[in-house]
Parts: structure tokens; C-alpha cells; sequence
């Protein structure tokens, strides 16, 4: 039995038990001195509700498919691929390449959040990195009120031109 079996039959053990448990203190004892329907209803109901609970909280994508190298592509697909050096990735800023700015971009004279705010550039305006970059921070030159800045700015804002 695979790992996914064993984790669905686990978690529905555990649903069960824990049905009888709460359904013991819970309901009256007339209810459980014969077999009936209502005790069926409230033992299925209560073991399918709570064993999916279990296996809800405690889902992760590997158990979901059955096989973990799929489950990881498919959770690393949408991920920009990475080198072994890190040093260029599909979504990296190439000097040169015209992006769009998603909504009015904060542009900065360091990466990160808490450096100094240069220029706001406006939703839609067309940005051209340099090439330099800091994880999801690129540097990028921008036209703003007709004049050319240059600053750093989140790669999250930015849209290829095409997009």
C-alpha cells in the first residue's frame, strides 16, 4: 500500500474514532442500544466529515498525487527556473527588454522596501531594466513627468510589454 493510501485510511481511522468518541458523549444511550439508522447516519456522516477534515488540514501536494516528482514539477512549473549558478532565470531583467508597469510602481535608490522613495511611476508607463538585479528587485531607467530616472523596483509590479 502506497504512502497516500496508507495517509487516506489513516485519516479516516482517526475520523472514525473519533465519531464514536464524540457520538458516545454526545447522543443519548437509547440510540445506540440496537443498530438503526439514525446510528448508521451519525457514524458514516461523522467519519466521512471528520476524516476529510484531517485530510484536508493535513494536505500537501505530494500526498494529493501519488507521486511526489509529479506533485513537485507541477508546484515548480509556475516558479521561474533557476540556474545552478542563479545567476539568470525566464523571468530575469535583461538589459534592454521593455516591461509595463501592473499599477503605479514605487521606484527606489536601493532595493527593498524601507529605502528612499525617487519617483512614482504610473500604471501602464513602460520601464527598461539595466540588468542589474537583487532577488525580486530590478534596477530599471523610466520616463517620469519627462524626465529619465533610474531606481530600483520590485519585479512583482512589472508585466512583460507583450502582457
Amino acid at each position: 500500500m502506497d504512502a497516500v493510501n496508507l495517509h487516506t485510511v489513516a485519516a479516516f481511522s482517526a475520523g472514525l474514532i473519533v465519531t464514536l468518541f464524540l457520538a458516545a458523549y454526545l447522543t443519548p444511550r437509547a440510540w445506540w442500544r440496537r443498530a438503526n439508522a439514525r446510528a448508521m447516519l451519525i457514524t458514516a456522516v461523522g467519519t466521512w466529515s471528520i476524516g476529510s477534515l484531517i485530510l484536508y488540514s493535513t494536505h500537501t501536494p505530494a500526498a494529493a498525487s501519488g507521486n511526489q516528482q509529479a506533485a513537485v514539477a507541477r508546484v515548480q512549473a509556475p516558479a521561474a527556473p533557476r540556474r545552478a549558478d542563479d545567476t539568470a532565470n525566464a523571468y530575469t531583467a535583461t538589459a534592454g527588454q521593455s516591461f509595463r508597469v501592473h499599477r503605479d510602481l514605487n521606484l527606489r535608490a536601493a532595493p527593498g522596501v524601507h529605502a528612499a522613495r525617487i519617483a512614482v511611476v504610473p500604471a501602464g508607463a513602460t520601464v527598461t531594466p539595466t540588468g542589474a538585479h537583487d532577488g525580486d528587485w530590478w534596477q530599471i531607467k523610466a520616463t517620469v513627468n519627462g524626465s529619465e530616472a533610474s531606481g530600483w523596483a520590485s519585479s512583482l509590479w512589472l508585466r512583460r510589454s507583450g502582457e
